[in-house]
């Protein structure tokens, strides 16, 4: 059903030309039959969960397999401070800006559009980058704290832009680690609203924790085809990481389809993880047994490539046919 590179993975910080401890949690897109991965590298290990910094990079393939990196980080903290200053609020110049992360790419009507996760000072929120040439870049929105994991549609539906997101409360929630996917909409890719409740953490059998969204959705005759990714903590079983970080969460990939003029409604789910972290490369890394979707590209002979990042280490692949993916989605 699901099948796992044998060459993976297919992108590790020893191939990077400059400072990489861990590269990993990327968005690849297909632009003009090249394969385009921008990929989030965290350097400078600290030890714990710590490192001491975090940029994003850039790397390309012909293939979608073997990659060539771009010899320099297209967006550094500091070139992230500069650009979002201008384009953005003075607010979001130097010191408030503390880590930029988590890229996505979506390309609509030939816009290439960058979701990431961004650390200020004053929480975390989500943010939306237009760039046409990956090396200058106009922020778009920012969300609100606190919010992550944020992917686009890669079309416009009804003439409103979607996107999926996973916004974190701690307050309305008690302390409970239960996080789930929302959604929002937009005329204009500033402005968001009609923000709705996707699928709550509870509705998937393979979480006991939190869940978010993957991977941009890809367009099917039966809907859009959606990853996630599902948490399972088991605080009285460690998991392999690096230094104390007393790790107990594992990461599952999941699969939702999303009805195709309303995206923001479930029609179906798959009732098991479509990828488990059972591999060396998943299991021991930073923090072990984590599988988390970042691209998925669906092919004109009907395969699906699924780039997720293993262990917050590294970068893999898997295979599968969009006809066997459709299959495994339930009627929700």
């Amino acid at each position: 059903m699901v099948t796992k590179c044998p060459q993976n993975p297919v992108l590790t910080a020893s191939v990077i030309p400059y400072k990489a401890d861990c590269v990993f949690n990327a968005g690849v897109a297909k632009i003009n039959s090249e394969y385009v991965m921008v990929f989030r590298n965290d350097f400078d290990y600290l030890g714990g969960a710590q490192f001491g910094g975090c940029s994003l990079g850039l790397a390309r393939s012909k293939n979608g397999v073997q990659w060539s990196v771009e010899p320099e980080p297209i967006l550094t903290l500091e070139q992230a401070q500069i650009y979002f200053a201008h384009s953005h609020h003075k607010r979001f110049g130097p010191g408030e800006i503390t880590r930029i992360y988590d890229p996505r790419i979506t390309v609509i009507e030939g816009c290439i559009l960058l979701c990431t996760a961004m650390d200020t000072r004053h929480g975390v929120v989500g943010a939306i980058l237009e760039t046409k040439d990956f090396q200058n870049f106009e922020l778009k929105c920012i969300t609100t704290p606190d919010n992550r994991n944020m992917v686009l549609f890669p079309e416009r539906i009804n003439g409103h832009y979607y996107r999926l997101e996973r916004p974190f409360p701690i307050y309305g929630r008690g302390k409970q680690e239960a996080f789930e996917i929302w959604s929002s909409s937009s005329t204009d890719l500033r402005y968001w609203g009609d923000t709705r409740l996707v699928l709550g953490s509870e509705e998937v059998p393979y979480s006991n924790c939190k869940i978010g969204p993957a991977a941009p959705p890809i367009r099917t005759e039966a809907g859009w085809l959606t990853t996630i990714h599902s948490v399972y903590n088991s605080p009285d079983k460690p998991l392999k990481a690096w230094g104390d970080q007393k790790w107990t969460k594992a990461y599952h990939a999941g699969l939702m389809l999303l009805d195709l003029e309303n995206p923001q409604e479930v029609i179906g789910l798959a009732p098991d993880p479509l990828i488990l972290p059972d591999a060396p490369y998943e299991l021991d890394g930073f923090r072990g047994s984590v599988v988390f979707p970042g691209g998925m590209i669906l092919e004109d002979d009907g395969e699906v490539k699924i780039y997720y990042g293993a262990a917050d280490t590294c970068v893999a692949l898997a295979t599968a046919y969009v006809s066997d993916l459709l299959a495994l989605c339930h009627p929700f």
